[in-house]
């Protein structure tokens, strides 16, 4: 198999997901000389060209090459006019497709793209910038064992992934990792604001509750111990963490997640409905 150094990529759209995948690939294994990109956008492609010292262009066929890999990154409701635009490149090349598009199919895809295809459909997140971020995978039954290596080389380069057995699991990877980071961020802007309005400094506020996110993160993901487990540590009886978790459950926070991240899984279904 190809070394995943050697592995030529072309992204197809140059938006925030595509800047976070290609800065998570540099940052690890990869030459800039391999990875090329399009994007409609002159300060978008002006931009990445001087952060990344890779080839950008307006144009999704020019410079097309023969790439190994073609990363779709392009919005859901766009996805189909660009496989149009590529699709006499992609029968002529056969590279693995793959998508990081919320909620198009890979049948939507062989369909636009009128052939049999190698197509992994994905889900990073943007922690993938610096290497943290949480992938979903799901591969339809053109693509060879080699070309699944490869795209599970390309996403470890980014953080961890796991390949899901049934497509419809990608709405949910979708709605839990994939949309995920907005939620933590989210909660950590509620807490740093709570402790602003209680008095404490902005600055403090900030890199106190920052740290506070990054040692729960680690030390979750390091520990033996169950969620449940973790939180009895910190909660004595009648404690000012119980204060907080009693609270929390009056307020009932675990339906409050739930509901929002079925709506973020609907949403993803709905995306495929949308671009037929």
């Amino acid at each position: 198999m190809k070394s995943i150094r050697d592995t030529q990529i072309r992204f197809i759209g140059a938006g925030n997901m595509a800047t976070s995948l290609i800065s998570g690939l540099l940052n690890k294994v990869f030459n800039t000389a391999h990875i090329k990109a399009t994007n409609p956008n002159y300060n978008q492609r002006e931009y990445i060209r001087k952060q990344y010292n890779i080839q950008v262009f307006d144009d999704n066929n020019e410079h097309f090459g023969w790439p190994d890999v073609v990363v779709m990154a392009v919005k859901p409701q766009v996805m189909k006019t660009a496989l149009t635009e590529i699709r006499d490149n992609i029968h002529h090349t056969q590279p693995l497709v793959v998508s990081v598009a919320a909620g198009i199919t890979t049948a939507q895809m062989q369909d636009w793209l009128q052939q049999p295809t190698a197509i992994i459909r994905t889900m990073p997140n943007t922690p993938a910038a610096i290497g943290q971020g949480a992938i979903g995978m799901f591969a339809n039954p053109h693509v060879t064992d080699t070309q699944r290596q490869m795209c599970e080389q390309m996403m470890d380069a980014m953080g961890t992934s796991v390949w899901v057995t049934k497509e419809t699991d990608m709405d949910i990877v979708t709605a839990l990792s994939g949309s995920g980071p907005a939620y933590f961020f989210t909660f950590i802007k509620a807490m740093q604001n709570a402790a602003e309005e209680l008095g404490l400094s902005p600055e403090n506020a900030r890199l106190l509750t920052q740290q506070t996110a990054v040692g729960a993160s680690l030390l979750a993901e390091r520990s033996d111990l169950s969620m449940a487990e973790l939180i009895d540590q910190v909660t004595s009886p009648q404690g000012t963490t119980h204060a907080a978790i009693t609270r929390f459950h009056e307020l009932n926070i675990e339906d409050i997640v739930k509901q929002a991240v079925t709506a973020a899984c609907q949403r993803s279904a709905e995306l495929s409905a949308d671009s037929n």
